[in-house]
C-alpha cells in the first residue's frame, strides 16, 4: 500500500510534466523506510506499554521480534535509530533538492506516526488512529511524493490522494474490527470499539463504495486520468468482499488462511491489492499515452 500511494504521486507528477528517476526511487524508498521504521517503533512501544502480550493478536498472526526471541527491546530500538537514519538521509537529499517544504511533510508523517505508537495517550487509544492511516496514506505520501517531482503542489492533487486512501482506511479498520475484544479490554478505543463491529463494517462497506464513486467523479472532471477507471474491474471483487464479510466470522482459520487469527483485515486487503493495481496500471498506461504518443 506504501508502494503504490507513492507511485500514485509518482505518476501525477509525470502526468503533469514531472519526472526524475533518482528522484522517484529515493521517494518511493524513503516512504518503505519510513513505514518501516514506524512497524519497528509500534511493536517496540506496544511491548513496552503492555499490549502486545503472548495472548494479544499481534503475537499470534505473525512473529513479534521480542516475543519470539529475535531481539531484544533495546536491538529493536537500535533497528529503529538505523532506519530513521538511513530515511534521514534521503530526506536530506530530497530537502536540497526541492526545499524545506519536502521536510514539512515529512516532520509531519514523522509526528503522526509517533502518536499513533506512543502509548496510553496515542492516536489509536484515542479513536483517531483510522484517521491517521487516511491523512498519511492520501495526502502526505501522495501530495509529498507529488512536490518531491514537481517541486509545488495544486490543491487538485490533494482531491486526487483521496480515492486510494480512503481504501487504505478500510484495511486498518478491518484489522481493528479483528482486534475489537481485545483492544476494548486494554482501554483501546478504536473506531471499532467506539462505534461496536456492525457499525464499523457498515463504515468499511461506505468508503469502500466511495473509493468507486470519487474515483468516477475524478475521473470525469480529469483530476484523476480517465484510465484509473481500470479500478471498476475489481468491482467483482468488492461484491465478493462485500458479501463474506457480512457473514459470521469462522470459528476457525479456513485452509491456506496466512494470518489467523485476524480475518476482516484479510479480506479488505484482498480488494485494496487488486483495486489499487488497476488503478496504477491504468494511470501509467494513460501517462506514457500522454507523454509520448499525443
Amino acid at each position: 500500500m506504501t508502494v503504490t500511494s507513492g507511485l500514485i504521486g509518482v505518476m501525477l507528477a509525470w502526468r503533469s510534466g514531472f519526472f526524475s528517476w533518482p528522484l522517484s526511487i529515493l521517494v518511493v524508498l524513503g516512504l518503505l523506510l519510513a513505514h518501516a521504521a514506524n512497524n519497528v517503533l509500534n511493536d517496540l512501544m506496544d511491548f513496552r506499554s503492555g499490549v502486545d502480550t503472548a495472548d494479544y493478536h499481534r503475537v499470534k498472526y505473525a512473529p513479534h521480534p521480542i516475543h519470539a526471541g529475535w531481539l531484544t527491546a533495546r536491538a529493536m530500538f537500535l533497528v529503529f535509530i538505523a532506519l530513521s537514519f538511513a530515511d534521514l538521509v534521503i530526506l536530506v537529499i530530497l530537502t536540497g533538492a526541492r526545499g524545506l517544504p519536502v521536510a514539512g511533510f515529512a516532520l509531519a508523517g514523522f509526528l503522526i506516526s509517533v502518536a499513533y505508537v506512543g502509548g496510553k495517550f496515542s492516536l489509536k487509544f484515542l479513536g483517531l488512529g483510522e484517521a491517521a492511516v487516511f491523512v498519511v496514506w492520501g495526502p502526505l505520501m501522495i501530495g509529498g511524493t507529488y512536490w518531491v517531482m514537481a517541486g509545488s503542489i495544486p490543491s487538485r492533487i490533494l482531491w486526487a490522494s483521496i480515492p486510494y486512501a480512503l481504501l487504505v482506511t478500510t484495511v486498518i479498520l478491518g484489522k481493528h474490527i479483528d482486534k475489537l475484544e481485545a483492544d476494548k479490554s486494554k482501554g483501546i478505543k478504536t473506531l471499532p470499539v467506539l462505534l461496536g463491529a456492525k457499525n464499523a463494517l457498515a463504515l468499511i462497506y461506505s468508503l469502500m463504495g466511495l473509493f468507486y464513486l470519487i474515483l468516477l467523479c475524478e475521473s470525469v472532471l480529469n483530476i484523476l486520468p480517465a484510465a484509473s477507471l481500470l479500478a471498476l474491474f475489481s468491482l467483482p471483487r468488492a461484491f465478493l468482499v462485500w458479501k463474506t464479510l457480512r457473514q459470521p466470522k469462522p470459528a476457525e482459520a479456513p485452509k491456506d488462511w496466512p494470518i489467523w487469527p485476524l480475518w476482516y483485515v484479510g479480506w479488505c486487503f484482498h480488494l485494496v491489492r487488486l483495486a489499487g493495481g488497476l488503478m496504477l496500471m491504468g494511470f501509467f498506461g494513460q501517462v506514457i499515452l500522454e507523454r509520448f504518443f499525443r
